[in-house]
């Protein structure tokens, strides 16, 4: 069975403390969860998740949906957000890990991303240098979302085919957004080969489609 790899990006940064990034981590085991339920996802979905702030930290390889031991992410007391360093990590991984087809066998299908921050990239040079070699890679959809008052749908755009807005950075609105993930990985799970053109299931009320 040809594996769906699916690399989470998610920022951890000093303005993520408390409520917010406690809401990450039970938005991210109500995915899990529920993608768990879904037969064809347990045999092909596997799962990566690399976290950001003045660093960039590989939590999870990439890993079956069976075998994977959810981290429970924390954050420092403060610092900046380092994005481009996240990429550069990213770009990294998936050329060790990701399974290219050759003449001899199918190699894994095109890799899902998400990237979730609630900031500008404090390395923004780097990010400009590293978004073109993560869209080289042959990705196939690339979504970010930008959470709370200060984040902008122009500090993603470089980097993602689409961009996802949420308000209010609780358990209410992550739990909505990853549930929101869910279904985008399910769907794209289940059209991988029968169409070239991948699709985005409508948003739910505390997610708005900006990009």
């Amino acid at each position: 069975m040809r594996r769906l790899p699916v690399y989470l990006l998610l920022d951890t940064s000093g303005s993520m403390r408390g409520e917010p990034i406690e809401a990450v981590n039970t938005g991210i085991r109500v995915m899990v969860s529920a993608l768990r339920q879904d037969p064809h996802a347990l045999e092909t979905v596997h799962v990566s998740i690399i976290t950001f702030d003045a660093d960039a930290r590989v939590l999870t390889p990439l890993t079956a949906l069976d075998e994977l031991q959810l981290p429970h992410i924390t954050t420092p007391q403060s610092g900046p957000t380092h994005l481009g360093l996240a990429l550069e990590t990213l770009c990294s991984q998936v050329r060790r890990e990701v399974l290219r087809s050759t003449a001899e066998q199918k190699g894994d299908w095109a890799p899902y991303l998400f990237v979730m921050t609630d900031g500008k990239p404090s390395d923004l040079q780097m990010f400009e240098q590293q978004s073109p070699k993560v869209r080289a890679l042959g990705f196939a959809n690339i979504i970010g979302c930008v959470a709370g008052p200060k984040a902008r749908r122009e500090d993603l755009t470089p980097l993602c085919d689409h961009v996802v807005a949420l308000d209010t950075m609780d358990s209410v609105g992550f739990t909505s957004l990853f549930k929101w993930v869910t279904a985008a990985i399910s769907g794209g799970n289940r059209s991988m080969g029968a169409t070239s053109t991948v699709s985005l299931p409508p948003p739910p009320p505390e997610i708005q489609i900006v990009l």
